[in-house]
């Protein structure tokens, strides 16, 4: 089954999410410089990589849908930098504990911790 864990991090490449290396397969992103280093990154998660067309929303469907989720909270044109660490993880932690019905209700959270075990 796939799914998306909502993961918000700034990409400080020497506390990289190593630990999730066994469970990352795959990220999709646009062409944008916070991914200047997407072979680091690739490299040390042990994932495949891959750009999305300009303009090509649709190529990455459920992170419009996951951005839909954070305008909840942080609206469009807003600077992250004004945010603390605090409330990153608040909003991270609210739409990861939001069921899915394509996840049959569960919510990421508990799927992408039971796929840790």
């Amino acid at each position: 089954m796939d799914f998306y864990f909502f993961i918000l991090f700034n990409f400080n490449y020497l506390q990289l999410p190593i630990a999730f290396k066994n469970t990352v397969h795959t990220i999709t992103s646009d062409n944008g410089t916070e991914f200047a280093n997407h072979e680091y990154i690739a490299r040390n998660l042990k994932a495949d990589f891959y750009f999305a067309h300009p303009y090509s929303s649709w190529e990455r469907g459920l992170n419009e849908y996951t951005n839909k989720l954070v305008r909840q909270y942080v609206t469009k044109g807003s600077n992250f930098y004004l945010y603390s660490d605090k409330d990153i993880s608040l909003i991270q932690n609210k739409i990861n504990r939001r069921p899915r019905e394509k996840l049959n209700f569960q919510t990421p959270s508990k799927i992408f911790f039971a796929s840790l075990i």
